[in-house]
């Protein structure tokens, strides 16, 4: 693989993102409406939204190889920033190469740089792939997640 430059998603960005956006949310078996995927776009380009995103590319070619958003929150018990990685989408073409790693790796320098408390994500238990990856660059928590549906 290439040397990979991740960098904040930029408008241009917006049919590879949303080749790849629609792949993970299909993956994760769900649908979006027109609407909701464009109100996802307004706010991943707005700078005073919590919702970003980076993607990554090889240095060599502007084609997105993956994308990350993330969320960016306040803290209960620290007055510092906590970063939520929600998705994590590498193209099949890619996976193995180090491109999950990389933006992973870009959060935590950035989150280093401003100061950020904590970046943390949760995935499925089968997720495999993923989570080979997950363990090699973060640690395990033992918290349980629970939902409510609010329909």
């Amino acid at each position: 693989m290439p040397a990979l430059v991740v960098r904040d998603v930029e408008p241009s960005d917006r049919p590879a993102w949303g080749r790849m956006w629609t792949a993970n949310y299909i993956h994760h078996g769900a649908t979006m409406s027109d609407a909701d995927i464009y109100e996802l776009w307004r706010r991943i380009l707005d700078p005073d939204h919590p919702v970003r995103a980076l993607v990554c590319a090889a240095a060599d070619d502007r084609d997105l190889l993956a994308f990350a958003h993330y969320v960016l929150h306040p803290h209960t018990f620290s007055s510092r920033t906590v970063c939520y990685l929600e998705d994590l989408w590498v193209e099949p073409a890619a996976r193995g190469a180090g491109v999950g790693r990389r933006l992973i790796e870009a959060l935590v320098e950035r989150g280093r740089a401003l100061g950020w408390r904590r970046l943390y994500w949760h995935t499925e238990t089968d997720n495999e792939a993923a989570r080979h990856l997950y363990d090699r660059v973060a640690k395990l928590t033992d918290y349980v997640r629970y939902d409510v549906d609010l329909p």
